[in-house]
């Protein structure tokens, strides 16, 4: 692989226009900026970091409400005259893993299962608990049909049970609480434009909340500190300060929502501190002490058996030196629970696991052996998993494999194991049924692409699984992680509690040798006498997009034989001379010219559909009516409703390398302008160049910049607790 000398223009990133604290951004510039943030490496425009919100901030902001009971036991503690802050945030820890450990013990009792349930099953289980408490007679199930006899063990794999989709929408909010908000914003100088998001995300007392709390505008999507301190003082004048007790707990939030946006589950407190203090806020310890007193944080600091260590080091002949303590990190509710409950339902797999012996591979050996098992290699390996699959469904056992992305042509022949995506699976569009627990009548569940998994889906996914269970995680660590918090396959991989089987097979050919080169930090030179690699070096940004023009539309189908709709475009940002916007522009100005009739799409474009957070499908325009636009994704026909096709749909000719993650194309042109270098690391170019199967076309404009960030470029650490977590819950006596 060459690179082109000489020097390369740098382009400026997109420029952000100053706005008066006053005014709020519109919703079309949150949606446009959400998925920046996920793509920088470095600093990212503010603006660009809070819009990242649009994709989770309703739901935290409906779920960081409910923990006032916690919160206000921790402020109890750190309240105690006689305790230092670090004494005090240590007694709040304890307090809430005696609190934990409650659930737990709840967790483990006959009634708590079924909790997931829904319909019939919920009611026939609810009728079941009523008996046994004695507040109704077994006659209530008189009315119930008689339930199956349980099946016998089953000689194959279940069969999917495919259902029509029925994704979750959220009520519109009543058009009383829209004209109130409505009211609310006009009087503080915001948009009136953004009442139906404040009323969505407040609920029914929305215009109440803000004249009580006006701070509470933070929770929308897009909406800045300074935004909010405008709209705050035009509503309370002189009765508002930086210290506010009201501003300094909802700026806490939103910097750990913002945090979450970047993958952390939580943050040293001494950074949200710090971050307080840049936006003004006098006392930052008294300002964390009121969030962590009101509820809406959580302190936690992983204790490492401290009266056993100075146990020991009295008996010792000579001191030894005091390892520094685990720092004291700061974290939201739903974050704390997720990562909780992954590693109390990793553990119950790994202990109900009944080991047995399977001939095979390694793969197969271990799980064989254990209840959970965790496999890495590159794009080759995948057929690895998918032969264990095979196997196990040979054995009569209920398998199933997972995806992130429903790309077959990643996925090598599954002989009759049936490969749905996880967002499939656990939305109850496809898969193998649930039984009266709830969980999911499998025996083995294969997970390809784990580096996706995002804490939540990840705890999601793995309580659904029944006592017995087997769990393979497959993936290739090199790759961007999950678009979401946490970095569920990292941690795993580290807290070195089962099995860790590492493939030997290499990526075959010339893309196979030059990204398996990057993995270990080393850009080298391929030979590619098929033209399977190509470097096409620019000068700017407009010749970038020129240059990327010609490659999709002419160039790619003429030499390499790969039509334009099989090759995709993959770049840094979606802002910038070169980046989602600007290229998807001048791709479809070039392969489908059209006045954008339907919503701002034509027939024949072709879009990147965000159906959920974290998950982007990539389609063609179909026809368009009255519910919205039909699409063609791959095999399937989807309708995106017309009320969301503004918020999750742009198109997708150019997309950025974490909405490429999980899937390949038959050719790849990846952009590098020079305005982002920036945003290069390892783990980006990795997964960029990956995502080609026959041909990798670069449009290289960063000069030495690509090289460096392979050989030095490391993607920021993600701040967790699922590590310690998991060693506390499995760690060996010996360990």
């Amino acid at each position: 692989m060459t690179e082109p000398a000489g020097e390369t223009a740098p382009e400026a990133p997109e420029a952000v226009e100053p706005e008066a604290p006053e005014a709020v951004e519109p919703a079309e510039d949150v949606r446009e900026g959400a998925e920046d943030v996920r793509e920088g490496a470095g600093a990212v425009p503010e603006d660009a970091e809070a819009a990242e919100g649009d994709d989770s901030a309703e739901a935290s902001g409906a779920e960081t409400t409910g923990t006032g009971a916690e919160g206000s036991e921790a402020a109890q503690a750190s309240d105690t005259p006689e305790l230092s802050d670090a004494q005090a945030e240590l007694a709040a820890q304890r307090e809430l893993r005696a609190r934990i450990e409650a659930r737990k013990a709840e967790k483990e009792g006959p009634v708590a299962s079924g909790a997931k349930l829904s319909g019939t099953a919920a009611d026939l289980l609810a009728a079941v608990r009523a008996v046994e408490g004695g507040a109704a007679t077994g006659s209530a199930f008189y009315e119930v049909p008689e339930p199956a006899p349980p099946r016998p063990a089953p000689e194959a794999a279940p069969a999917v049970t495919v259902r029509p989709p029925a994704p979750e929408r959220a009520a519109a909010p009543d058009p009383g609480t829209t004209t109130a908000v409505r009211e609310v914003l006009a009087k503080g100088g915001a948009p009136e434009a953004l009442a139906g998001q404040v009323a969505a995300t407040l609920g029914e007392g929305a215009a109440a909340a803000l004249l009580d709390d006006p701070w509470q505008l933070l929770s929308v999507p897009g909406v800045r500190p300074e935004q909010a301190d405008g709209f705050a003082r035009a509503l309370l004048g002189s009765a508002c300060g930086p210290d506010d007790p009201r501003r300094t707990v909802a700026l806490t939030v939103w910097l750990l929502e913002r945090a979450a946006l970047q993958g952390h589950t939580a943050l040293e407190i001494q950074a949200v501190r710090a971050g307080l203090a840049g936006h003004g806020v006098p006392d930052p310890e008294s300002a964390v002490e009121e969030a962590v007193s009101a509820g809406a944080a959580l302190v936690f600091q992983e204790e490492e058996t401290a009266e056993e260590a100075s146990e020991e080091d009295e008996e010792a002949a000579e001191p030894v030196a005091e390892e520094p303590a685990a720092p004291v990190l700061l974290g939201l509710d739903r974050y704390a629970l997720a990562e909780e409950s992954l590693a109390d339902a990793l553990a119950r797999l790994v202990k109900t696991a009944t080991p047995a012996e399977w001939d095979g591979s390694e793969l197969e050996r271990a799980a064989g052996a254990h209840g959970l098992v965790l496999h890495t290699g590159g794009e080759a390996s995948r057929a690895e998993p998918v032969a264990l699959a095979v196997a196990a469904h040979g054995r009569g056992l209920r398998t199933l494999i997972t995806v992130h992305a429903a790309d077959g042509r990643r996925t090598p022949d599954a002989a009759g194991v049936n490969v749905v995506t996880v967002a499939d699976l656990l939305s109850g569009a496809v898969g193998p049924g649930r039984d009266e627990e709830g969980s999911l009548a499998l025996d083995l569940l294969v997970v390809l692409d784990a580096p996706q998994l995002d804490v939540e889906t990840a705890a999601m996914l793995v309580e659904s699984l029944p006592d017995g269970c087997r769990l393979v995680l497959s993936g290739d660590p090199e790759v961007l992680g999950a678009p979401g918090a946490g970095r569920v396959f990292t941690d795993a991989l580290a807290a070195r509690v089962c099995p860790r089987i590492a493939s030997r097979v290499p990526d075959p050919g010339p893309l196979g040798e030059l990204v398996s080169g990057i993995g270990v930090g080393e850009l080298n030179q391929v030979e590619a006498p098929g033209k399977e690699v190509v470097i096409v070096p620019v000068r700017d940004a407009g010749e970038a997009v020129h240059r990327t023009v010609q490659l999709v539309a002419d160039s790619v189908p003429r030499a390499i034989g790969v039509p334009s709709e099989q090759t995709q475009v993959v770049t840094v940002g979606h802002g910038g001379s070169a980046g989602t916007r600007a290229l998807n522009a001048a791709l479809k100005q070039r392969l489908n010219p059209g006045p954008g009739r339907f919503g701002g799409y034509d027939i024949g474009d072709r879009v990147a559909w965000a159906a959920a957070p974290g998950r982007t499908v990539t389609g063609t325009v179909l026809s368009a009516d009255a519910e919205g636009l039909r699409l063609r994704c791959g095999d399937e026909a989807l309708l995106v409703p017309k009320e969301r096709v503004e918020t999750e749909l742009r198109h997708g000719w150019a997309v950025t390398a974490h909405q490429a993650a999980g899937t390949r194309w038959p050719a790849v042109v990846v952009v590098l302008p020079g305005d982002a270098a920036a945003g290069l690391s390892r783990a980006w170019v990795y997964t960029a160049f990956g995502r080609a199967e026959r041909h990798l076309s670069v449009v290289h404009g960063v000069d030495q910049a690509l090289a460096r960030a392979v050989a030095e470029g490391v993607a920021p650490e993600r701040t967790t607790r699922l590590r310690p977590l998991l060693e506390a819950l499995l760690a060996t006596p010996e360990e």
